[in-house]
């Protein structure tokens, strides 16, 4: 699958914030020695100040802030989540202390999304719980968005389809990498349905029904090129994919993860039986529309065993519940933030 690839060129514009993503994107292929080397004294302070600077204004909602922000983020993941062919900055001092600012900043922002007291609303007793996750759900603007009810099921263009499933590949495309990196340390129902879950999206062993090769058929389609893919992601597209891969990568934010993935399950059937529509009505071919079809229904059973094998048993703690749900309500407010801004432009 294209990968989102390097921010070379991308500050021709002038714009500050991506001349310091370009900065430090440069750094990335060096050895983390020769990064720390570099980054260090007075060098090392204004590089954190001028990150600082990009967090802030991003937080006072400043777009290309935004962009930089995480588009930056997500050139850091790259070093944990892809094979490099050469050197890279990966166990750099520096490099790391860039991403937990980029991180912390990134995670304040969605907390200050979720209502005051909230949280506290949850109910102790593990199915009430449950129920009372699925109301919130339910209740929240992003379900049944127009976006895939109108605009995608009815009046999506074949150019609207191949933007959508671009955006759509900073998790979709490698959900089976997330899994993977989730169920470190788990153990008992929540392991053995995380494992199904992750030989479900491996095609069961079977190479061509793996599901990252399903979705890959769609770029085929499309004739969607690596740099393509670079150049069209948005900044709520990445903040969705470093989302995931923030709280699938750190331990301590296993029980976000585990709200944040099952909500991107529970979710999914209902939107891509409008991706599937949209693509009959436009007569596109079959190959490329597998993935969905197959996911409708495997993501409502797997969503289902999620959360009685991995939600209902963390439940009988506090903390797991809280945190559970904060992590699904990072997801309802990134998604509702992400298809908001698909409407518009889509409709341009």
């Amino acid at each position: 699958m294209p990968q989102v690839g390097s921010s070379k060129g991308r500050a021709a514009t002038g714009d500050p914030f991506l001349a310091t993503v370009d900065t430090i994107g440069s750094w990335l292929g060096s050895a983390p020695g020769k990064v720390d080397s570099v980054l260090s004294g007075g060098e090392r302070d204004r590089v954190l100040g001028e990150v600082g600077d990009i967090n802030r204004a991003a937080a006072m909602g400043d777009t290309s802030a935004l962009y930089a922000q995480q588009y930056l983020l997500d050139r850091i993941y790259q070093l944990y989540t892809k094979i490099p062919l050469g050197e890279t900055a990966e166990g750099s001092v520096a490099v790391y202390e860039i991403g937990r600012l980029l991180e912390t900043a990134t995670a304040e922002a969605q907390d200050r999304l979720i209502d005051p007291g909230l949280l506290d609303e949850a109910p102790a007793e593990p199915r009430a719980y449950l129920t009372w996750l699925k109301q919130l759900a339910r209740g929240h603007r992003v379900y049944k968005h127009p976006y895939y009810h109108e605009f995608i099921r009815n009046t999506a263009t074949e150019s609207d389809l191949r933007n959508y499933v671009m955006q759509e590949s900073v998790v979709d495309g490698r959900f089976d990498d997330l899994l993977a990196l989730m169920q470190v340390g788990t153990a008992g129902e929540a392991k053995m349905e995380i494992a199904a879950n992750f030989w479900d999206e491996m095609g069961n062993g079977k190479p061509a029904e793996v599901h990252t090769t399903l979705f890959n058929k769609i770029f085929e389609v499309f004739e969607i090129s690596e740099e393509e893919l670079e150049r069209s992601l948005t900044a709520t597209s990445l903040l969705n994919g470093n989302l995931a891969v923030m709280l699938c990568r750190h331990r301590s934010l296993y029980p976000e993860a585990v709200g944040f993935l099952g909500m991107t399950e529970w979710m999914a059937p209902d939107r891509f039986v409008q991706v599937v529509h949209a693509w009959e009505r436009l007569g596109l071919p079959e190959v490329g529309i597998t993935y969905h079809r197959l996911h409708i229904t495997i993501d409502s059973q797997h969503a289902q065993g999620w959360f009685h094998n991995v939600v209902l048993p963390a439940a009988e703690s506090a903390y797991m519940r809280r945190a559970i749900a904060r992590g699904i309500l990072w997801r309802l407010n990134s998604s509702a933030a992400y298809l908001d801004e698909r409407m518009p432009s889509a409709a341009v």
